[in-house]
């Protein structure tokens, strides 16, 4: 395993989410209140089942209303949040990565 994942598997990434900015940013729907910012995982691509989160590497730092729309208390168009979701993950792996210094 490498050096950068044994730094990450140290870290707590859902307390690092707190007080951060959102990184998934819907436009219209962002509220850019940082005391709200968790880690909401993104359940794409089989690495959760049913009743399960995936793993914390596989979350994006997220408003509450950005969240709701991850988890779909809020609808909104799947192509879009697809897209958001992408690049909110990249933002938040490249902010945890200076966080943790790799």
């Amino acid at each position: 395993m490498g050096s950068w994942c044994l730094t990450v598997r140290k870290k707590n990434l859902r307390k690092l989410a707190k007080g951060k900015p959102c990184q998934v940013r819907i436009p219209h729907h962002c509220s850019f209140d940082d005391s709200t910012t968790v880690l909401a995982h993104i359940r794409r691509g089989g690495v959760a089942g049913m009743g399960q989160k995936p793993p914390d590497l596989c979350g994006v730092w997220a408003c509450h209303r950005c969240h709701d729309i991850i988890d779909g208390r809020v609808s909104y168009p799947y192509e879009d949040l697809e897209q958001h979701m992408l690049e909110g993950l990249c933002r938040t792996l490249a902010a945890v990565s200076k966080e943790i210094n790799v």
